[in-house]
């Protein structure tokens, strides 16, 4: 398991809709993964109805924050579809089965999937995107956008100037 596992399944969780789990799992989080804990203290005192409707703003409304990875590279286009297949693939490839009620590209399964296999090479693929979604985060304001931040922080270097 890669060093920063932990990071990828906190931010996991802290990405899905806000509930009772999160919030009994907020001490661990804050202890087992430093990098988030600005999400993590803002979610320990905010209510939970008043985390879950900020969430719903956030995510729900609008594509300009999609947690769907795919979506960032293909739009709804037909591309798209394909770009799904191959979540799944990547996925079964790995000995996992995707059963998630989400897209295969949700970035909390993705996150997930990293931090069993230690693969980072979904979200490397999707770097462009992250970033998108980390800099409208930020322009938005929401304290989710320093779970962007870490995860962006946490993936692997590109290597300029190197062919593959």
């Amino acid at each position: 398991m890669p060093s920063d596992a932990v990071l990828y399944q906190g931010a996991a969780l802290c990405l899905t809709y806000p509930d009772e789990d999160l919030r009994a799992r907020l001490p661990l989080l804050r202890e087992a993964a430093p990098q988030l804990r600005e999400f993590v203290d803002h979610a320990a005192v905010t209510p939970l109805q008043e985390l879950a409707a900020h969430y719903v703003q956030v995510f729900d409304f609008k594509n300009r924050h999609s947690l769907h990875l795919s979506w960032w590279r293909d739009g709804d286009t037909r591309r798209r579809g394909m770009s799904l297949v191959r979540f799944k693939e990547v996925y079964r490839a790995a000995g996992l089965e995707f059963t998630g009620e989400e897209l295969p590209d949700f970035l909390p399964a993705v996150l997930e999937f990293t931090a069993r296999t230690g693969s980072t090479d979904l979200l490397t693929e999707h770097r462009d995107g992250l970033e998108q979604l980390r800099c409208r985060l930020t322009d938005f304001g929401t304290p989710y956008a320093s779970v962007l931040d870490a995860v962006c922080a946490a993936l692997p270097t590109a290597h300029k100037g190197v062919r593959p």
